[in-house]
């Protein structure tokens, strides 16, 4: 149960350990924009030939890109400009449905807002907007941003639903790492909607401003196949390491509201303005998510990028959606992933061996040709299976011990009934919260 919760399934006997992420080797996009400066470039993506594209702002800068093997583009405005944008978009009056990213490709700031923005808050943004320069674009989004609090595996509390993204450890105890949205420390998540499977307690959430949280399991540990996440119909894909996404990077993301979709990365370092409140660093993509689909992981060639966050639009008309990085969420929690010794090429108990690093960064794949990484099986129980229906199943109990299962249905019925009360509250304020 808690290894299925966790969107981690029973997989062959490996020991679990964790695993550092590292960064790509060599004179990788964001390494060259680090090294170059933000006078003189302006952000990084992948192209479509897998090669990474430097915008740069003079020809000297991009004959130092080309000389070290990515592809330049010379482009009007530097980092320092974009970046002095957003700030000046982050003073102005917050405007709750709005969001805004720098777009590297076009090399402008595009701010999004969304139906729930009125005419006069449109107005007065573009105003500011118009006051920073033609470079920064205005544009309706359809739907509205919202968390989307509701969806791999579901975890349930009576906060609401939401998604076990990936399993991670201090080295003492394990955890799920998943959106902070989902409820404060001290929330209580179970593993099926009627409150049987506990599955264990938020010990630390950070949101709004950053949108991530630590569920601790109840038994302290995450069990065999940790280092899996499910993508629907009893297949999942193997967890290898973890990277930063790269602008154009192809990647992949898991719920259970609405399964497996993918989409590309389309900006870096994004601010959206929720109901609740602002959340800035974020990973912007055009993959579609839906409410239930919050805390899910984020991920590509096996590599875990970012647990979802919120966004607009949905599966059917498509939309945007945000996901916190996962590495500054690991970096400010003091964790790290968990892969299996197999997975990371060495025995239990080993030093820590690198991550790889992503495709992207690489520079070999192109985006087209991306994968959500190598299979594996996700087997178990329904999380949604009850303590009685487990109790009768014949597959999961011999035929000398039905004689006691039948003995026992008694005695649980009868605990059953006398907690009835408690758990039809329990069910309507889930249900509520879940609309």
């Amino acid at each position: 149960m808690v290894t299925q919760a966790a969107m981690a399934s029973a997989t062959p006997p490996v020991a679990a350990r964790p695993l550092s992420a590292a960064g790509g080797a060599g004179d990788t996009g964001s390494a060259l924009v680090a090294r170059l400066g933000g006078a003189r470039t302006a952000g990084s993506w992948v192209g479509a030939d897998g090669r990474p594209v430097v915008a740069v702002t003079d020809d000297a800068t991009a004959r130092a890109v080309r000389r070290a093997g990515a592809e330049a583009k010379v482009v009007p405005h530097s980092m320092n400009e974009l970046k002095s944008a957003t700030a000046t978009l982050r003073s102005a009056p917050r405007v709750a449905g709005t969001a805004w990213a720098v777009d590297y490709r076009t090399n402008r700031v595009v701010v999004r807002a969304d139906s729930t923005v009125s005419a006069g808050d449109w107005s007065r943004m573009t105003q500011v907007a118009t006051r920073i320069g033609s470079f920064v674009h205005m544009e309706r989004a359809k739907g509205s941003f919202t968390t989307r609090l509701n969806g791999a595996q579901p975890i349930l509390s009576t906060g609401g639903r939401c998604s076990a993204g990936f399993n991670v450890t201090n080295g003492t105890s394990d955890f799920i790492l998943t959106a902070g949205h989902c409820g404060p420390a001290g929330s209580t998540w179970f593993a099926d909607n009627q409150g049987n499977q506990q599955l264990g307690r938020t010990v630390n959430s950070s949101f709004p401003g950053s949108d991530f949280s630590l569920v601790q399991y109840a038994s302290g540990k995450a069990g065999a196949g940790a280092d899996v996440v499910a993508v629907g119909g009893g297949k999942g894909v193997r967890i290898t390491g973890a990277a930063d996404a790269a602008v154009g990077q192809r990647v992949f993301r898991s719920g259970s509201t609405s399964g497996l979709h993918d989409g590309q990365v389309t900006a870096l370092n994004a601010t959206v303005n929720y109901p609740e409140g602002t959340v800035t660093g974020l990973i912007e993509t055009d993959v579609c998510a839906e409410p239930g689909d919050s805390g899910g992981p984020l991920f590509s060639e096996g590599i875990a990028l970012g647990v979802t966050s919120g966004g607009s639009g949905d599966c059917t008309a498509g939309g945007t959606t945000f996901f916190q990085p996962l590495n500054k969420a690991m970096s400010a929690l003091g964790v790290r992933l968990i892969v299996s010794a197999q997975n990371a090429g060495g025995a239990q108990g080993a030093p820590p061996s690198p991550a790889p690093s992503s495709p992207a960064s690489q520079g070999a794949l192109a985006p087209s040709a991306a994968s959500p990484g190598s299979s594996a099986p996700v087997t178990g129980a329904s999380a949604g299976t009850t303590l009685l229906a487990r109790l009768t199943d014949t597959r999961n109990v011999g035929p000398g011990l039905l004689v006691i299962a039948g003995s026992l249905i008694a005695l649980v019925a009868t605990r059953y009934f006398r907690a009835e009360q408690d758990r039809r509250a329990y069910q309507r304020r889930y249900s509520a919260m879940w609309g």
